[in-house]
């Protein structure tokens, strides 16, 4: 029996984005679409920007997990348009996010003009909650995150940016 859409959403649901492992590429918002082109599989994928060095890694681990449940034509296509956004992660996502130490995005993507003006970002702790906390530097682990340090628990955690 051949596998349906929602098997292979699921299945996609399972996969790790590389970067962070605690989250999968469907809670991400990085797969925009999955349909069959007859008996070929086609998932669209937006990358969370073009010059992000963990796309090839996506591109083959959604290849690797989709062949593993007996897929063999498989095609990725990339979308660039409209571009991937924060909006774009699950509920779900930014539990897992806060769960694994990293403070999900604050606001969404439209309230980027406060960084225009400078206004101070409040991001509450991914660790203790406390929304006592300072930007240390405006990159973390990776650049799609800035590392913040709690002024209640003293912890340091990342903050994934708002793009």
């Amino acid at each position: 029996m051949p596998a349906t859409v929602e098997q292979v959403w699921s299945w996609l649901g399972e996969v790790p984005d590389p970067e962070i492992p605690a989250i999968s590429v469907v809670d991400l918002g990085i797969v925009r679409e999955v349909e069959f082109d007859g008996a070929e599989l086609v998932v669209t994928v937006t990358p969370t920007y073009s010059g992000c060095p963990a796309n090839t890694a996506i591109a083959l681990a959604i290849e690797a997990a989709l062949r593993g449940h007996g897929l063999e034509r498989v095609r990725l296509r990339s979308r660039l348009s409209p571009p991937w956004t924060t909006d774009w992660i699950s509920e779900d996502g930014k539990y897992k996010l806060r769960a694994f130490g990293i403070a999900p995005p604050v606001g969404k993507a439209a309230g980027l003009v406060r960084m225009l003006v400078r206004r101070p970002l409040t991001v509450p702790c991914a660790r203790c909650g406390s929304t006592d906390t300072a930007r240390i530097s405006e990159f973390g682990s990776t650049p799609c995150k800035a590392q913040y340090r709690c002024r209640s628990c003293l912890e340091p955690f990342d903050y994934f940016k708002c793009h």
